[in-house]
């Protein structure tokens, strides 16, 4: 169980995710402390430059202005981290080393549980001053698993089967419980993937997760155009035939990730 008034810093750019954690996290111990929600690199190092390490980080490796390992080479950071991430690529290994450990997303109550236990016997064991991230470690596996995203999906074509190039596909969405990839030349073909299962196989810096229904390459956006209340309008080529507008959430994340 966490120490009463255990204090944790959260910082996470998906706003109903950060609100998720925050509810596990008072499910486990009501008396736990979230004293940031954080949802950048810049706005993580200003943090920790300006108050007393937390008593835990939970940290998502993607942020709206890159990748989270860019905190630690600014901050020293001596305390546990949990990492959390959709991308399941990421070698366990990498996260099995002294204060480390990560979660899938969805976060499920009773992963977390097990990592928050995890941290308190190594925060007890190894003590406060053996709990610095070695980054160096953890960036050397995460570079050698950067190849491993697929390079083609295999798809019918009538009776033949057909080898789709990653690069070849502007985009893959959901319809009628169907995932639909569409070709740069607007081919369409169904593949046996949720959305959810494909966004960890491809490169995220090729690849956006728009929406629930929506995953589209970087070429795939032909006009973005300002729409209500802070969201984005965006226009596709080719074409899909209805309108496709990313949330004030996701707006900031899905700038950054064409500007990278």
């Amino acid at each position: 169980m966490l120490n009463p008034n255990m204090k944790v810093l959260i910082i996470e750019d998906e706003a109903l995710a950060a609100e998720r954690l925050g509810k596990l996290l008072y499910e486990y111990n009501p008396s736990t402390q979230v004293l940031a929600v954080l949802t950048s690199v810049e706005g993580a190092v200003k943090w920790l430059q300006e108050h007393d390490l937390p008593d835990l980080l939970l940290l998502d490796i993607h942020l709206s202005d890159g990748l989270c390992f860019d905190i630690f080479k600014q901050v020293r950071v001596k305390c546990p981290v949990i990492f959390t991430t959709a991308y399941d690529q990421y070698a366990l290994e990498a996260f099995q080393v002294h204060s480390i450990d990560y979660l899938l997303k969805p976060v499920q109550f009773s992963k977390l549980v097990q990592s928050l236990d995890k941290m308190q016997e190594l925060r007890r064991t190894l003590g406060p001053a053996q709990t610095e991230i070695p980054i160096n470690e953890v960036v050397q596996i995460i570079q050698r698993k950067e190849g491993s995203y697929k390079s083609r999906f295999m798809v019918k074509m009538g009776a033949k089967i057909k080898a789709i190039k990653t690069v070849d596909i502007a985009y893959f969405f959901s319809s009628n419980k169907l995932t639909l990839l569409v070709t740069r030349d607007n081919q369409k073909f169904p593949v046996d993937y949720a959305l959810d299962d494909l966004i960890q196989l491809l490169d995220p810096s090729q690849f956006f997760h728009i929406n629930r229904k929506l995953i589209i390459s970087f070429d795939a956006a032909k006009e973005i155009h300002p729409y209500f209340k802070g969201r984005l309008k965006l226009v596709l080529h080719p074409p899909l035939d209805e309108d496709i507008v990313i949330s004030s959430e996701k707006t900031p994340a899905f700038k950054s990730w064409l500007d990278q």
